[in-house]
């Protein structure tokens, strides 16, 4: 078994389809998925289906991602090893994110919705390819794990609005994960750069930048028209600082004014 394997050797089956992340970024967003979805629209049931198909790919990268941490580091101190208790930290999120992938698949049936009807990009794994464990922690564990509870947080509450207590009930129980996993994060980023502010900015630094490109040219937000909610109270338990949201905040605000 290999160490550090390329995002493009992911192994899939014919069912899925693979688009680049220039694709992903650059495609237009159908249906105004940069507002909030309206179960009274006409497309309501199409955009939850696709959103929920981009939260099942998303949970198979994650597991991926977390098991690469795993077994990419070796145990120890040095700037490319990573302490035993991490590793036990990153198995017991794997374990997490494979349980989210069947549930994902069963909610995908639930509301009608075939594995591989959307496409995948695999740009979640690549914010776990970074050589420094520290950056994957920050890019996997801060940004793209605490836009999963955004995006849980979200879908739970939309599934109380088209009253569909199954979509509710699992999102809302892989919500609970999503908390755990931000926060083992934000504890680890922080012993592991004790005394190395400069590894930390730059850790923070390539956080903020994974975190603008899923900010969807606004699609995320905190105010009424935003598809994404900001979950600020989920975010404050996960280990996030107010200044820390409030920049997720700035950053979103910008982007749906530039789109």
């Amino acid at each position: 078994m290999r160490r550090n394997i390329a995002p493009a050797e992911l192994a899939r089956d014919s069912r899925f389809h693979r688009i680049s992340t220039v694709e992903r970024f650059s495609e237009p967003r159908p249906g105004g998925d940069e507002r909030k979805m309206d179960p009274a629209a006409p497309d309501v049931g199409e955009r939850a289906r696709r959103q929920m198909h981009g939260i099942f790919v998303g949970e198979i990268q994650a597991l991926e991602g977390a098991g690469r941490t795993c077994f990419d580091y070796d145990t120890g101190a040095g700037s490319g090893e990573v302490p035993f208790a991490l590793k036990l930290d990153m198995a017991r999120q794997c374990w997490d994110e494979a349980r989210h992938v069947e549930i994902s698949i069963k909610l995908g049936d639930h509301m009608g919705c075939g594995i591989g009807e959307y496409a995948e990009s695999v740009t979640l794994f690549e914010a776990a390819c970074h050589d420094d464990p520290v950056f994957r922690l920050a890019g996997v564990n801060r940004a793209l794990e605490g836009l999963a509870i955004d995006v849980f947080n979200t879908m739970r509450d939309f599934g109380s609005s088209v009253d569909d207590p199954v979509l509710h009930f699992c999102e809302d129980w892989m919500l609970a994960d999503e908390v755990t996993h931000v926060r083992m994060g934000s504890t680890w980023l922080r012993s592991l750069t004790e005394g190395d502010p400069d590894r930390r900015s730059r850790a923070l630094e390539f956080q903020s930048a994974v975190d603008d490109m899923f900010n969807f040219r606004g699609a995320r937000g905190e105010g009424d028209e935003a598809s994404i909610r900001l979950a600020r109270r989920f975010r404050t338990m996960a280990g996030f600082t107010d200044d820390e949201i409030d920049h997720i905040a700035e950053q979103a605000a910008a982007a749906r004014q530039a789109s």
